[in-house]
């Protein structure tokens, strides 16, 4: 298998945590990308017609899009039922919590383009603010929840998130006001499958 790759995505650290923890990584290799909105990359695009990262090409030459798709194939080729729980509460939950920090990505890369990317004097002040009300809200949302209570693909999205906040957004400091959460993320930060899979800025 390969997977389209850049160091500082948290899609794509998404894909290589939960291959970590399935026993998978040796399996899959990585292709190093760049690219933005406004600089798609013609080999990937030829590969995920939507052009974006995570795409993973299977041995057979199929190609699965995006991280949460990704991620739930590679859970049933493990075996099923680890990463994604197979039924009932504890499935839902996993699931909401995996879309929340979805989310809080979403918004925080669609921030980082607005800033990075697109020229000073076009930039929308009060696009960017409401991105980032979205991932104030998100985060006070699981600042609420017991996240010590699995570790599945909702942990590690939620894991994946505060971690891309660290890199791109460190003045933000979402710790400030949400200790449960930044307990959680400090030990959580310990698992093998996250110190082997660190953000990192090309």
């Amino acid at each position: 298998m390969q997977l389209y790759f850049n160091p500082a995505s948290p899609f794509v650290r998404k894909v290589r945590v939960t291959a970590h923890e399935l026993g998978l990584s040796e399996r899959i290799e990585l292709i190093g990308i760049m690219l933005t909105p406004v600089s798609p990359h013609d080999a990937l695009r030829s590969r995920n017609p939507i052009g974006k990262i995570p795409a993973l090409v299977l041995d057979e030459e199929t190609v699965l899009y995006d991280s949460p798709v990704i991620c739930e194939y590679l859970d049933a080729l493990a075996g099923g039922g680890r990463m994604f729980p197979a039924a009932g509460v504890a499935r839902w939950t996993a699931l909401r919590r995996q879309a929340i920090a979805d989310g809080i990505m979403d918004a925080a890369v669609l921030t980082r383009y607005e800033e990075a990317v697109r020229p000073k004097e076009l930039r929308w002040q009060d696009w960017v603010d409401a991105q980032f009300l979205k991932i104030r809200t998100a985060l006070d949302s699981l600042e609420r929840e017991n996240l010590a209570d699995a570790f599945d693909i909702g942990s590690i999205s939620i894991a994946c998130a505060l971690s891309y906040l660290d890199l791109r957004f460190a003045s933000e400091g979402w710790r400030t006001s949400r200790p449960r959460l930044t307990e959680w993320a400090a030990a959580t930060a310990q698992r093998p499958s996250l110190t082997a899979t660190a953000l990192a800025v090309p």
